[in-house]
Parts: C-alpha cells; sequence; structure tokens
C-alpha cells in the first residue's frame, strides 16, 4: 500500500512543479539557516572528553579582601587559583587525579638551519596532566611526581612539533631550546585539541589551535617562564615573586573524582580549607564561596556562546518557522483544489485514514526534497562562517548526525506542516464534491 501512495504522490508533485519547487525551496531555505546555526551551536557546546568529562572537576577558592572590587569585564579572579592553594590542594591528594596547569608561549630554538625560531604556546602543569586528561602517546611518556618535585629540564612535544623538529624519527632524547634552556624530549604525544580547550584560562581562546608542549610547572615557577594567561593580583607583589604569591591567581586546576560521593567530599574540603584560610587571616570572605564545577558545568559557567551566535540561532529558527507557514498555506490550497479526486476515492471506498497517510506521505516527499536543498545551503553558509576571524569558525563543519538531523528535520518539518491541510481535505463531504462533478 505505501509504494501506491508514493506513485500518487510523485504524480501529484509532478502536475504541479512551479507549487513543488515552491514549497521545496521554502522548507530548504529554512532548514539551511536553522541547521547552519545549530551546527555552530553545536560545535561550541559539544562534550570536548567524552566518556571522562563526568569525572572531571574544577575547584575554585575566593581569596579576595572584602573591598577588592573587580574592574570592567575582565575575567574574575576567582576563576583561577594562587600557587600556596593549588600546591595545597595537591599536596592533600583529595581526588584520583588532579592536576594545576597555566598556558606559556615560549621562543623555540630549532637545531636546524633552514629553520629560523618562532614562538610556540605550550603548558605548564603537574605530572598527573596526561593521565588526568587521557592525553595519548605516540612515543615516551610524561614525566613523575618525582619530576615535579625537582624541576626537571624535560619536555613533551605534540606530534606535529616533534615532526617539524626531527622529522619522523624518534624524538625522545633528543633536545629541544625553548627560550633560554634546554629541555631532553621525553615524549611525543598525538596532535591532541580538545574542542573547546576548557582547561586554559578565561583569557585565552578557546577554540584556537592546541597546545605544542607541556613542561613541568614547577620547572616553569623556577625559571619564571613567561606565562600566556591572566594574571589577577590585589596585594603589592613584586615582579620576581609574583608566580608563588598568595595574593596573585593565575592557575588553573583539574581534578579527577570518580562518585557522586567523592565529589561531595571534596567540596565539603574546599569549604573546610576555606574556612581554615579565613582562621589564620589570610581569607576575608565566606568558606561558602568555595566552588566545585563538573566539567560542563564549567563551560556552561563561562558562558562560551556569543550572544550574537544565540541571536542569529532564533532568527533562524524564527525563519523557518515563517517558511512553515508558508508551507501550511500552499499544502492547504493543493489539497483543497483536489477535493474531486478525494471524493471520488472516498465514494469508491477509501477511509478518511487512508486518505490522510496519502497526503501525509506527499508532504514527506516535499521535506526530503527540501532537506537535500537545506543541507546544500546549510554547507555554504558553514563554509562563510569558516571564513570569519573568529576563533570557533574553523570547527563549523557538519558531522554525521548534524547530516542525518538536517534531513530529519526536513521531513518532520513538512509532515507538521501538512497536517492541518491533510486534516482539512480528508474531512471534505464527498457527496457535496460529488454533485458538482
Amino acid at each position: 500500500m505505501f509504494g501506491y501512495y508514493l506513485d500518487l504522490a510523485l504524480r501529484s508533485l509532478k502536475r504541479t512543479p512551479i507549487l513543488t519547487g515552491l514549497m521545496v525551496l521554502a522548507i530548504g531555505l529554512g532548514i539551511g539557516a536553522a541547521m547552519t546555526m545549530l551546527t555552530v551551536l553545536h560545535v561550541m557546546t559539544d562534550d570536548p572528553l567524552p566518556g571522562r568529562s563526568a569525572h572531571l572537576y574544577t575547584p575554585h577558592l575566593d581569596p579576595l579582601p572584602l573591598d577588592y572590587k573587580q574592574g570592567g569585564d575582565g575575567p574574575d579572579p576567582t576563576d583561577d587559583l594562587t600557587w600556596p592553594d593549588a600546591m595545597a590542594l595537591l599536596k592533600a591528594q583529595r581526588a584520583t587525579r588532579q592536576a594545576a596547569m597555566a598556558g606559556g608561549s615560549l621562543l623555540l630554538r630549532p637545531g636546524r638551519a633552514d629553520l629560523r625560531p618562532f614562538y610556540v604556546d605550550g603548558r605548564y602543569a603537574t605530572a598527573d596532566f596526561f593521565a588526568l586528561f587521557g592525553v595519548p602517546f605516540l612515543q615516551g611518556s610524561g614525566w613523575s611526581a618525582a619530576d615535579d618535585a625537582a624541576g626537571a629540564q624535560v619536555v613533551v612535544l605534540v606530534d606535529a612539533l616533534a615532526r617539524k623538529l626531527f622529522g619522523t624519527g624518534n624524538a625522545v632524547g633528543r633536545m629541544v631550546r625553548l627560550g633560554e634552556h634546554d629541555y631532553r624530549v621525553i615524549g611525543v604525544t598525538r596532535d591532541w585539541q580538545p574542542a573547546p580547550m576548557f582547561y586554559v584560562d578565561a583569557s585565552a581562546k578557546r577554540y584556537s589551535d592546541g597546545d605544542m608542549f607541556f613542561l613541568p610547572l614547577a620547572t616553569a615557577v623556577d625559571r619564571k617562564l613567561d606565562v600566556n594567561g591572566n594574571f589577577s593580583s590585589w596585594g603589592e607583589d613584586r615582579a620576581e615573586t609574583r608566580m608563588v604569591s598568595p595574593t596573585t591567581t593565575w592557575l588553573q586546576f583539574w581534578a579527577q573524582l570518580d562518585t557522586p560521593a567523592q565529589a561531595a567530599a571534596y567540596r565539603q574540603y574546599l569549604v573546610d580549607y576555606s574556612a581554615q584560610q579565613k582562621a589564620l587571616g589570610r581569607f576575608q570572605r565566606p568558606p561558602a564561596n568555595a566552588k566545585l564545577y563538573g566539567l560542563m558545568g564549567w563551560l556552561a559557567h563561562e558562558n562560551l556562546v556569543p550572544g550574537d551566535v544565540r541571536l542569529q540561532l532564533w532568527l533562524a529558527l524564527g525563519f523557518l518557522f515563517v517558511c512553515m507557514l508558508n508551507i501550511v498555506a500552499l499544502l492547504l490550497a493543493k489539497f483543497l483544489r483536489r477535493s474531486g479526486e478525494i471524493s471520488v476515492r472516498r465514494a469508491l471506498g477509501a477511509k478518511r485514514r487512508d486518505i490522510f497517510v496519502q497526503l501525509g506521505i506527499e508532504s514527506a516527499l516535499i521535506g526530503v526534497a527540501g532537506g537535500a536543498l537545506g543541507l546544500a545551503i546549510a554547507q555554504l553558509g558553514l563554509w562563510s562562517i569558516r571564513q570569519r576571524p573568529d576563533d570557533y569558525a574553523r570547527l563549523a563543519q557538519m558531522d554525521m548526525p548534524m547530516l542525518l538531523g538536517t534531513l530529519a528535520l526536513a521531513v518532520l518539518a513538512s509532515v507538521l506542516a501538512g497536517l492541518l491541510p491533510a486534516w482539512r481535505a480528508c474531512r471534505v463531504p464527498p457527496a457535496l464534491q460529488l454533485k458538482m462533478l
């Protein structure tokens, strides 16, 4: 029976090519605009570490004085930790794994005559960084906690940088000069780049290129290496002691907590630690200000999606709604004009349900054609977004779920638009129409 209804739908659409084309164009434009913005929103709010994100948390303390007033739209100082607080959390070992980190940018001086010095962005981190985030290694491994304590002169490179410096050979054991110091390569990771880069500080671009090297955090502090991030100070710290000052926040901190009970205990530990620091006279604000965010909760707190993207999404969905209203009107005119044909079928024994299904299949065919057109329009829209200078623009790519979603949304929209016209058409009294034939 389905094949018969499909044949009737195709014949009907061929009889009115202009009207069919208008409906396909309307649904295609609406779906294309909506899916372009939905795809952008999808890539900007996607889970950066599927399978791990549910167990990753970032703790936040409030060491600010009571009279501190934040000026302008700068980052919140409590988004990061001070050196003493980060070291205290590490020493307490209340999490399965935990790591403190900060971004850096250093001048790399290649040992090859054909390569000029260039700056590379990287990460200063403690030893658990790689296991905490599941960073995959191609060669070697990361450093140990003992290397952290000793301020070891070692480095882990990303595969793209290792190939640029040493070709396809084994880079482990080779020397790299970063800034004014030499470091021994102990590991090479895959080109690891979660999107968004959730572990960077608030001033960094979360959709830009990933880190190219990793150094022990203690080594960076001992050598006072350049930090590529936000320093928030409220004391009178000297430049040479600012990194280890209790009145300067600059470190990000992440912890792995495997169960809700472990997360609750860690949250209480943060409150107790804040109360202890307040009793010592260092913290002035209420201990309840201490917070613990899950990975996805932290991304929501950071409000990564720009306001203009959300506005464009609502405009695109509004345009899709207008397109659906137009399709309702066109289908209503088309189906009611076929009242005579429908009445003959009813007189020959067809039920209202049969007429409704037949017209629904016709609406679905319009949706399939509109979905194909909408997919092409969405790809064009995503291409235009990739030409923009925004750091998230390069991620505007439609994956397979979004592609299938485009077709499904088009069919759903056209079927929904066809419900009222189909219902009205199958409710027409056959006897009245037969008298007029």
